[in-house]
């Protein structure tokens, strides 16, 4: 079993991230598409991290366009359309697959119980959410529709 700080991903911008760096912090990690129903979560998911990013607390967003072809634009056109339309300010990284064959080894950590030691939990739609302790620690996922600032979420961060 290996931890998400082990992790390296690539971010928006194509600058190597060591997702070391968030040791100390809860991570919501979360797979973004901008032409779905869901897309709106964009919103509550910047209101959550201006919120708590103060607190030892930050999201992770994977933009995907396994679901539908929904996250069809490059890494430029994504990250303006966050910005633009939802002020996003939290940490983006390149677009990935998050389900199939050419899942990203992130990914296959966050849903297989073999690799994360606590459930599987494959990936059904954009904006699912991953709950990651300070320790790198898998701690739970979240579906796509439930909204980011349900209780469960705000009281996880909270730690109640």
């Amino acid at each position: 079993m290996s931890n998400f700080h082990q992790f390296t991903a690539e971010s928006i911008s194509g600058k190597p991230v060591d997702l070391s760096a968030f040791r100390g912090k809860k991570i919501l990690v979360v797979n973004v598409a901008s032409q779905c129903g869901l897309t709106p979560q964009y919103k509550q998911l910047q209101e959550l991290y201006e919120t708590y990013n103060d607190k030892n607390f930050t999201i992770i967003g994977f933009p995907a366009n396994d679901f539908a072809a929904q996250e069809p634009g490059t890494e430029a056109e994504i990250a303006q359309f966050c910005e633009v339309n939802f002020g996003v300010t939290f940490p983006l990284m390149k677009k990935i697959s998050v389900v199939g064959e050419g899942k990203h080894p992130i990914y296959r950590w966050l849903t297989a119980k073999t690799e994360n030691g606590v459930e599987d939990a494959e990936v059904s739609w954009n904006f699912q959410k991953f709950l990651i302790d300070e320790d790198g620690n898998y701690a739970g996922m979240v579906g796509p529709v439930e909204n980011p600032i349900c209780e469960r979420i705000v009281n996880w961060i909270e730690g109640k």
